[in-house]
């Protein structure tokens, strides 16, 4: 059984990848080597942390089981292990995108999510 994980990007920058027919990451991919993902259990912590009141996110769910081998598991900076894809995400590899809006309480508001 696959899984899924999940990518939060601005729209602007998912509606490029979708124009381009591939994923190449955020500026913060490209400077870190790798695209950045989170599992259900650590995609909020993910969204509270460095995506903090922002307006125009998309949420992308990926089957981890369409990656490959250039997706690894690595320790982040506080020893979890979050999951990294050493390459362009090829969008046959998405089984969803759905937007990512702010509650009345500045937090974003999440759809179901798998393996929470």
């Amino acid at each position: 059984m696959s899984r899924l994980i999940y990518k939060i990007v601005p729209e602007a920058l998912w509606r490029e990848a979708e124009a381009a027919g591939r994923f190449t990451g955020a500026p913060v991919d490209a400077a870190d080597g790798f695209i950045h993902f989170s599992t259900a259990a650590q995609v909020r912590e993910t969204a509270d942390r460095h995506f903090a009141g922002q307006h125009g996110l998309l949420l992308v769910a990926v089957d981890e089981a369409r990656l490959g081998p250039a997706l690894k598991y690595e320790p982040s900076r506080g020893g979890a292990l979050f999951p990294h894809l050493y390459g362009d995400l090829a969008l046959d590899a998405v089984a969803w995108v759905r937007p990512l809006p702010l509650g009345g309480d500045g937090r974003h508001v999440f759809p179901p999510l798998e393996d929470a």
